[in-house]
């Protein structure tokens, strides 16, 4: 159940980290609400995978969900360059995401 956690953990980032590019410093009410919103989430069910998982695991797993995620958005909805660098290393983000699972022990 720890590794749904995180999953979920690392969604929920990057639902905050889209939104806060939104918030315009904090001043727009409701993508502030979805990004404070957003990181608690993510902050809890980071805090639930972590009751089982290594930390180092746990918080290496959660920002590269949340970096792969906040990446392939920008790149699909906000038109960020989408070129073969950026997915290469997207793939090298995901081979580690992958590695630390099976490596976990968990």
């Amino acid at each position: 159940m720890a590794w749904v956690y995180l999953v979920i953990a690392g969604i929920f980032e990057v639902v905050w980290a889209v939104a806060l590019k939104y918030t315009m410093g904090f001043t727009r009410l409701v993508p502030s609400i979805i990004t404070v919103f957003g990181a608690l989430a993510s902050f809890y069910f980071l805090s639930m995978a972590t009751k089982t998982l290594p930390i180092g695991t746990a918080y290496a797993v959660w920002t590269g969900i949340g970096a792969m995620g906040a990446v392939i958005i920008g790149m699909l909805f906000l038109n960020e360059p989408v070129n073969a660098p950026r997915m290469v290393f997207l793939l090298f983000i995901l081979v580690g995401i992958i590695g630390l699972k099976f490596t976990s022990g968990q």
